[in-house]
């Protein structure tokens, strides 16, 4: 490997690199702040595991987790607490990444599974399945829990797939799926709070209780499939980057460079919407942390556009922050989605009201 000549660096902070046929460019900011993101959330998954009525301390937590402390705490960190931590991380981590591709792809910063209807669509075959009952075989091998996480997966991809077709014209413009996935999604609302109607009282607060978007009681069950979803789905999309930031130039331009334009989308848009349709089956839908997360990382990093690896690792830390802060803020223990709306509705605002025009990507 060899970095270009110093004259070839046009762009401060930003050295290109060649090795054989792979060609590429070094920006040793966005490689700190990644580095800086995952300390930082080793260390809130530290202090997330060590919150309950048995308080583990920080140290303790970590020294566990690197083979130590007492059986005791190994029981209370592997067994009890640590699914519930590592659900927070991957399903953020699956948020942030959907969010960062979406906003990519339709160079909007207010594109996000959220406000696009896939987690509304997600929410609405799980409220189906509380209120109108049914199983899914399948699902007891992918979650073990029954059919809610497997309808919800369901539901998201369906409900990605009608938004693709309508809004498909020759080719699917961003702002045009922006517009379909609202409507949507719209859709979706109404007939999730048509099932809460007719629904019974027990199922209604069930549905709404999932409705909110929780961790509590997460065990390895939900675990594994968002964090298999996550590894595989991570190196796709960091494979797939270069065309990403090809279509950033305009359709037009990205064929000229000899890209297949509308199976890169559509490519992308996969990726997303099955890190987001996992991510919403395996917690409920948690509201603004795409959409938050991808537009923080782009300004760390002083980025054009959204980092796809550092939002995954922000929307980790995210989601973990707001599960702290959901189990200490008040005595009594709110739902996570609760503070990612509390945190992400005022961003949104400012995005609505005075940021769009600054944070278009």
């Amino acid at each position: 490997m060899k970095l270009l000549e110093a004259d070839d660096v046009l762009i401060p902070g930003r050295t290109p690199v060649r090795y054989r046929r792979f060609s590429g460019v070094w920006r040793p900011r966005i490689v700190l702040v990644t580095l800086l993101g995952l300390a930082a959330t080793l260390l809130m998954l530290a202090v997330n595991v060590g919150l309950g009525e048995y308080r583990i301390g920080v140290l303790d937590v970590l020294r566990v987790l690197l083979g130590g402390g007492d059986p005791g705490q190994q029981f209370v960190v592997l067994d009890l607490r640590l699914p519930r931590s590592l659900t927070a991380v991957f399903v953020g981590a699956a948020l942030g990444l959907s969010g960062a591709i979406t906003q990519t792809v339709t160079r909007n910063a207010l594109a996000s599974p959220d406000i696009l209807g896939i987690t509304t669509g997600a929410s609405t075959t799980a409220v189906a399945v509380i209120v109108l009952g049914g199983s899914f075989p399948l699902a007891t091998w992918l979650w073990g829990t029954g059919s809610l996480p497997f309808a919800a997966l369901v539901g998201g991809l369906l409900t990605a797939l009608v938004i693709y077709a309508l809004a498909w014209r020759k080719g699917v413009e961003g702002n045009r799926l922006i517009l379909v996935g609202v409507g949507v999604g719209a859709v979706a609302a109404a007939l999730t709070s048509w099932l809460l109607v007719i629904a019974d009282l027990n199922d209604a607060s069930k549905a709404t209780i999932w409705l909110t978007g929780s961790l509590n009681g997460r065990d390895w069950a939900q675990v594994w499939p968002v964090a298999a979803t996550v590894a595989v789905l991570l190196p796709v999309a960091l494979a797939l980057s270069f065309g990403l930031g090809a279509m950033q130039l305009g359709d037009d331009a990205a064929g000229g460079l000899g890209m297949r334009v509308d199976r890169q989308r559509t490519l992308a848009l996969l990726v997303a919407v099955t890190a987001a349709a996992v991510a919403t089956a395996s917690a409920g839908p948690i509201d603004f942390v795409a959409l938050v997360v991808p537009q923080v990382a782009m300004r760390l990093v002083a980025s054009a556009r959204p980092p796809l690896l550092t939002s995954a690792v922000f929307g980790a830390l995210l989601l973990l922050g707001s599960d702290v802060v959901a189990r200490t803020v008040l005595p009594t223990e709110l739902p996570v989605g609760t503070v990612t709306a509390a945190l992400g509705a005022p961003y949104l605002m400012w995005l609505l009201t005075y940021g769009h025009r600054r944070a278009r990507v």
